[in-house]
């Protein structure tokens, strides 16, 4: 028994702690602009699972990302994000879908940021349609779908930076989101070698809801995100799960693939 009450005291100074750091929204060092890119995403031996496709555009301040990710057993992961970047990045809104059979537990999430409506549809275990709406106290540093803009122009030295995040829960959730350096790695484009910042990213769920997953063994795990570190950092590589309780899944770089013999050059 007192070794049990020994343990939920650190448990909860553990929380309290983490719950001390200072959240701040991310100055702009780097704007963000017009993006296409495409990513895969496989499974932790290696395996492809989806196709992902990232599209960006901006118009003054504003930018508008969506990444999709169509999966092999029709499965869809599809986020789109707004937010400003004048001084300081803060979202405006953000809108989420997970469905399919890689979803156990289809969700469709959308967060007004500037009003504070969260809407979450989800379906019960017997699976009828549920519908949660909230309004909430969202804190300028909200970070749902700007991880990896984030983590482009936070400082790569410590201390971690804490910010706050609304999780795809079919109750909605406040959380912590921190973002720690957690070492360099050396990452070969063809025949160069380039220096990567392996920053580490966790959730830390607050109060009695924190202590319990913590007792219960599901505390979110930690993702590892992989940052091309210079004057233009870029995002290249992730390793966590897409969704509460779900795989380790890892999303890189696609290289395109051109069909056929390469076209013929004119000679000079």
């Amino acid at each position: 028994m007192e070794r049990r009450f020994l343990q939920i005291f650190f448990i909860l100074a553990s929380l309290l702690t983490a719950g001390a750091l200072c959240a701040e929204q991310v100055p702009v060092r780097h704007p963000e602009g017009v993006a296409r890119g495409f990513l895969v995403l496989r499974a932790q031996d290696g395996a492809a699972l989806a196709d992902g496709d990232l599209i960006q555009t901006s118009r003054g301040d504003r930018v508008t990302t969506r990444v999709v990710f169509h999966f092999k057993d029709g499965s869809i992961h599809d986020e789109t994000v707004v937010f400003s970047q004048k001084e300081r990045f803060r979202l405006i809104s953000d809108h989420l879908v997970q469905k399919g059979p890689s979803f156990p537990h289809p969700i469709e999430t959308s967060i007004d940021a500037t009003t504070g409506l969260v809407t979450v549809k989800s379906r019960t275990d017997e699976g009828k349609e549920k519908l949660d709406q909230d309004r909430m106290e969202l804190p300028p540093d909200v970070a749902n779908g700007l991880m990896f803009t984030l983590l482009k122009n936070i400082r790569p030295e410590p201390p971690a930076t804490s910010l706050s995040m609304v999780a795809a829960t079919p109750k909605p959730l406040l959380v912590k989101l921190i973002l720690s350096p957690a070492g360099e790695d050396r990452v070969t484009l063809g025949a160069s070698t380039h220096k990567s910042i392996r920053y580490a990213t966790q959730i830390e769920i607050g109060g009695i809801k924190g202590v319990l997953a913590t007792l219960l063994g599901k505390k979110p795990p930690v993702t590892y995100v992989w940052i091309l570190s210079g004057d233009a950092p870029a995002f290249v590589r992730a390793e966590g799960p897409l969704f509460f309780g779900g795989p380790v899944w890892r999303i890189d770089l696609a290289c395109p693939i051109w069909p056929g013999p390469s076209t013929p050059r004119p000679r000079p």
